[in-house]
């Protein structure tokens, strides 16, 4: 006898953030066993009727919140239509009356507006989209709020960061239920990380780093992400960014708040790491690829900065972790 299916409902109304939706929804429906989905996914609408995103999406959903019973789950999308207080104060309501009854309640972005005004996350911790980390510190004080934070746990109570983030959290969710191998599988199926590093201060360094520079350093760190085995020496990117080393090595600090090398270590440990997570390419294969010299070095490196041997991290975490070993057959490499 199989393991229960967890009915999971994902909140939904006029003005939802559609990503905050159908990210964590899809990342769901996407757990499997035998060829059997683990999950029940149900759109949860504040009415029977068609609701629009901010976008201009348009969902049907497959009942209303007054509907919702038996639910595992429920997830609590984020978007502007959550601030206006109508649709706020009813799913306040539905909160205070049914939330006991329900495993997990879960705020994604900013559909922590109505689980904190619920007053179900006083003196809990929490977090929610940076951009509006200081506004929901402002309006509901007794909230321990985290606005570094990917995502937060506290008591039966989840919340997360801005859109993206949501399917962090699902995939959190997914292996607390069915263990990390099942989150794996997903991940890889999503293409992102099963735990991304950092918080939102770090939601990516490439994008923040060409956000802040700009003028001559702006396009320098997508021409480093391709050319990782290369000479990424100060000297070398001081001469393409046509700035003296000196000159170069002070704009660069001064616009991304570390060293050139501190850098362009990051970057390498960031694609060694999604190298030994999805590819069969042996330790001093990934240690070249990525530019180190050794594997010795490269080995050292890695476990300085995830505590963590190379090795150890691709029995943990390698693709050939989710999939039996054929016999005679190469295993297939995951495209990026």
């Amino acid at each position: 006898m199989g393991a229960a299916i967890r009915r999971v409902g994902f909140l939904g109304y006029e003005g939802v953030e559609a990503l905050d939706l159908v990210g964590p929804m899809e990342a769901f429906a996407k757990v499997q066993t035998g060829g059997q989905r683990r999950y029940e996914v149900l759109m949860v609408g504040l009415h029977s009727g068609e609701f629009r995103s901010e976008s201009g999406l348009v969902f049907k959903p497959h009942l209303r919140l007054e509907d919702a019973r038996g639910l595992d789950t429920l997830l609590i999308s984020g978007g502007a239509g959550l601030r206006r207080p109508a649709a706020n104060a009813q799913v306040v309501r539905w909160l205070q009356s049914h939330a006991h009854t329900v495993r997990r309640v879960v705020s994604v972005c900013t559909g922590i507006y109505a689980l904190a005004a619920s007053g179900l996350l006083d003196g809990r911790r929490a977090t929610t989209h940076w951009q509006f980390a200081q506004d929901v510190a402002a309006r509901f004080p007794k909230v321990r709020l985290e606005p570094d934070a990917l995502f937060i746990q506290d008591g039966t109570f989840y919340t997360s960061a801005g859109i993206t983030a949501g399917i962090d959290l699902a995939l959190a969710l997914i292996e607390e239920d069915h263990g990390p191998r099942a989150a794996l599988t997903v991940a890889r199926e999503m293409v992102m990380y099963l735990k991304r590093p950092g918080g939102q201060a770090q939601y990516s360094e490439p994008l923040r780093f060409q956000e802040e520079s700009g003028g001559r350093l702006g396009d320098l760190t997508s021409w480093m992400l391709v050319n990782l085995a290369g000479d990424l020496s100060v000297e070398a990117l001081a001469q393409r960014a046509c700035l003296s080393p000196r000159h170069f090595a002070r704009q660069f600090r001064t616009a991304f708040g570390q060293t050139p090398a501190a850098y362009v270590e990051q970057l390498r440990m960031e694609e060694a790491r999604r190298r030994l997570g999805e590819g069969d390419s042996g330790i001093e294969q990934v240690a070249l690829a990525v530019g180190f010299q050794s594997a010795d070095v490269f080995r050292r490196a890695f476990e300085r900065r995830f505590g963590v041997a190379p090795s150890t991290y691709r029995r943990g975490f390698g693709a050939h972790e989710e999939q039996p070993r054929a016999p005679r057959r190469a295993p297939r490499r995951m495209a990026r």
